[in-house]
């Protein structure tokens, strides 16, 4: 049994703080209001849940400085990221789910499932690399393949590119990206990037152009052809 798969079950309310540090903040450090924002959680109710996952050994935490996972903190992060984006994947592909429900509804569920459904889940779906949103799966033992990926925002006026990732989970913004053929896969051309105020231009593959705000040219993540 892999060292993801071996652990003493944790409360739902720990394992979604887990979650948050590891997506605020991955291997660094994550400040109270950052995870305060993250979770729609007032600050004195973030401190309080750092000191508790300090004293269970899953996060260093120091008032005014922040917390990081511990390795044990770590598995157990990646393990529910794992759950949850496996759901993710077969909420789309079996079940028809768009991809503006896709993290409520896991959100929902991957607290819900045991390890052993997970595996079985990722047995039944050809253990994807990859969710509906372009993120890495985790494999069982806690890897993640190696990010290469830049958003939107940082690439070249004049080159293609094909979207990798989405990292937004308002669903008003991923239905406007869905709609407009935004989503993972689809290959741009990089018209223009203005450095004043941020917003990009691109043309994808249909000869459309869709010019882009700042904030959600950097939510959309690009590899370089």
């Amino acid at each position: 049994m892999s060292d993801l798969l071996a652990h003493k079950p944790i409360s739902a309310s720990v394992g979604d703080y887990l979650k948050a540090i590891w997506n605020v903040a991955g291997s660094g450090s994550a400040s109270t209001n950052e995870l305060s924002e993250h979770l729609s959680v007032a600050p004195g109710s973030v401190t309080r849940m750092l000191g508790r996952l300090r004293e269970m050994g899953l996060a260093d935490y120091e008032p005014y400085h922040g917390a990081s996972l511990t390795e044990r903190g770590r598995r157990e992060a990646l393990r529910l990221v794992r759950r949850h984006r496996l759901i993710e994947t077969f909420l789309l592909e079996h079940l028809g789910y768009p991809l503006t429900d896709l993290h409520e509804e896991a959100e929902r569920l991957e607290h819900a499932v045991s390890d052993g459904f997970t595996e079985r889940l990722a047995d039944f779906l050809g253990h994807p690399g990859r969710d509906p949103h372009g993120d890495p799966i985790p494999a069982a033992d806690g890897t993640l393949t190696p990010e290469d990926s830049l958003p939107l925002s940082e690439a070249e006026a004049g080159r293609r590119v094909r979207v990798s990732r989405v990292s937004h989970e308002e669903p008003a913004t991923l239905a406007y990206l869905a709609e407009n053929g935004l989503i993972p896969g689809r290959l741009l051309k990089v018209e223009e990037v203005r450095a004043l105020d941020g917003v990009v231009t691109v043309e994808d593959e249909y000869g459309t152009c869709h010019t882009l705000g700042g904030a959600l040219a950097r939510s959309i993540l690009v590899r370089n052809l």
